[in-house]
């Protein structure tokens, strides 16, 4: 064996910082992605129509299954899901979109179901037929239980008849129309047998050939979605008749022909198993939208170090991240970027690990708090990466736009964030301990702000706060007014939330800095801590000083170490973006990420290129 001079050289700054983010199985867990979009039939095209947009969505869907040794593996692999999230999302928003629909929700259902040695599953391996999910009804989304769409029993035919009985029904979903080749859905509907209800359960239906919707289906294109071409469409059906084995584990429970039984609980049970993919979507709309921050935040690092403007009194030109008031903002939005790639890693692997039901019931709720707390500063930071590029920043052909349009729909896809905080809020309320593993010393103790351990009590005292002030105003509401309770709650309770998921962030920066051996990885890492720390201890510094877990002069020192460290993490601003591990044929898509914007406008035509400019 040959060993190279780069075998046996340790890790670079660069790349431990990259382990951090990614996790230290980086390249094999994140290699594939990285290549495949940088392949030309994933570099950016120019211009296009949202139809040849779509088209061109779900050409990439076939060259990406193609390139697949098993689709099966992938769907049965949430942690590849993420990643394939993470990657495609800053690349084809709507790509990302039809791929995550067919491997996790489609595919991924169906072997959950246990499906894979029962059912001939080569369509959909092949992309002979893409599969959908079809759930949210017009009138029912975040209360998918009580969707109004029957799947009737009929004995004679020992099938089913699916039927959308009113206009709330309709499901309300993407991709369903026969755009991008023939369609087939998992539809959850609710299985009606001998007049009684025995819940909502999945069937495979198939819904459209190449060109048109197939007999009993009902499809059509919603209105265009701000920055996706996906086609979103209603789907609805007219007594479509499907046999029995179209019910996803029909037969699993024992019952025979026309048997269906339902037990205390199994209601719940099976709507729960229906919509279980929802979970592993969720992680991957973190690791979506987690990757698609790191994609603008550093391409507005790239901008700002050669976008050059004015020096004062007549020096020369320096470039605009030498401005506090530039390269501020960036700095805390890197500290925010690596909190949400940890705090995403760790409700993974927090779900990944749990076994009983209790441990899955916290290990869930950290998920659902973190798809909603890391899709929400994501739009934070690529909003604020947009304004710092410009005008420029504005054209499509520089790849912002569709990311700041397309982590809307992050926060709204596999349940919008403000309902899953609030049912976060509603179960930690009168938890002895809401969301804690562990119960550190609450007692004041005078304390260093350049401490982390000192910054994490204080972040664990904002959230104990804010659910001691929930609770004392649920209780003063009337026993009888459930309702009233809630509201006379709810919104310190959802502070509680915010503050458990950033408490949750400032935990997982702790054990990736444990992790790090002493050089100036550590020492890079430690600096965006204690600058994402500081940032949410100086929001809350007023409650602090108020619980005498601040000292006055504390809190007047509070700015001043919030720019110190400001400071500190803009002067490592392009290693830290280098860390992203972006491909530079990504960035290359991406005219202002490189030194030569300019030249992505210059006119072959114009008086510099013809020689007939005024030479005055």
């Amino acid at each position: 064996m040959t060993v190279t001079l780069t075998d046996t050289l340790p890790p670079s700054t660069t790349e431990q910082l990259t382990g951090v983010l990614l996790g230290p199985d980086f390249r094999r867990e994140h290699g594939f992605w990285q290549r495949l979009i940088s392949t030309e039939p994933f570099r950016r095209p120019a211009g296009g129509t949202p139809e040849e947009r779509l088209a061109l969505a779900y050409d990439r869907l076939r060259i990406l299954n193609r390139s697949l040794d098993s689709g099966a593996r992938l769907a049965a692999d949430p942690r590849a899901l993420a990643a394939l999230h993470a990657w495609l999302g800053p690349v084809d928003p709507a790509l990302t979109t039809v791929a995550g629909i067919h491997y996790n929700l489609f595919l991924g259902s169906i072997l959950d179901h246990g499906c894979a040695g029962r059912r001939d599953l080569s369509d959909y391996l092949t992309m002979r037929r893409i599969g959908t999910f079809l759930c949210t009804e017009v009138a029912h989304g975040n209360n998918a239980a009580a969707m109004e769409t029957t799947a009737t029993y009929d004995r004679e035919r020992d099938g089913f008849v699916l039927h959308t009985p009113n206009a709330g029904a309709q499901k309300f979903m993407p991709n369903t129309s026969p755009a991008g080749g023939a369609k087939s859905g998992l539809v959850a509907a609710r299985l009606v047998a001998d007049g009684s209800d025995h819940g909502v359960c999945l069937f495979l239906v198939p819904l459209t050939d190449d060109v048109r919707a197939l007999p009993g289906v009902r499809v059509r294109r919603l209105p265009a979605r701000m920055g996706s071409p996906v086609d979103h469409c209603l789907t609805s059906f007219d007594r479509l008749f499907v046999g029995r084995d179209a019910l996803l584990g029909s037969g699993e429970e024992g019952d025979g022909p026309g048997e269906f039984r339902t037990g205390p609980g199994d209601r719940r049970r099976r709507f729960l198993t229906s919509i279980g993919r929802v979970t592993p979507g969720r992680i991957s709309m973190s690791a979506c939208a987690a990757g698609s921050a790191r994609a603008t935040l550093a391409v507005a690092v790239r901008y700002g170090g050669h976008r050059l403007i004015s020096g004062s009194r007549g020096k020369p030109p320096v470039p605009v991240n030498a401005h506090r008031s530039h390269h501020g903002p960036l700095a805390s939005a890197m500290a925010t970027v690596f909190a949400m790639s940890l705090l995403y890693r760790r409700a993974q692997e927090r779900w990944e690990a749990c076994t009983d039901e209790d441990g899955r019931t916290d290990a869930g709720r950290l998920v659902d708090v973190a798809k909603a707390w890391i899709t929400w500063r994501a739009r934070d930071v690529i909003v604020e990466s947009r304004e710092r590029c410009g005008a420029q920043a504005l054209l499509e052909n520089n790849g912002m736009t569709e990311l700041v349009t397309g982590v809307e729909g992050a926060i709204t896809a596999e349940g919008d964030n403000i309902a899953l905080y609030a049912k976060a809020a509603a179960d930690m309320l009168f938890a002895a301990d809401p969301g804690r593993e562990d119960v550190p010393d609450r007692t004041p103790h005078p304390g260093d702000l350049t401490d982390p351990c000192f910054l994490g009590r204080l972040l664990a005292s904002v959230q104990d706060i804010w659910f001691a002030r929930a609770r004392a105003r649920a209780l003063r509401a009337p026993d009888a007014d459930a309702l009233g309770r809630w509201n006379a709650a709810s919104g310190p309770a959802l502070r509680g939330v915010e503050a458990y998921a950033y408490r949750q962030a400032a935990e997982a920066y702790a054990e990736a800095r444990a992790a790090l051996p002493e050089g100036e990885a550590k020492e890079r890492l430690g600096e965006l801590e204690r600058l994402f720390a500081v940032e949410w201890v100086a929001r809350n510094s007023g409650d602090l000083l108020a619980a005498g877990l601040l000292s006055g002069d504390q809190v007047d020192t509070l700015p001043e170490t919030a720019e110190d460290l400001v400071a500190a993490v803009a002067a490592h601003a392009p290693q830290l973006a280098e860390s992203f591990a972006l491909p530079e044929e990504l960035l290359a898509d991406w005219p202002i990420a490189g030194p030569g914007y300019a030249d992505a406008y210059d006119d072959p035509r114009g008086p510099w290129n013809t020689g007939t400019a005024d030479a005055r």
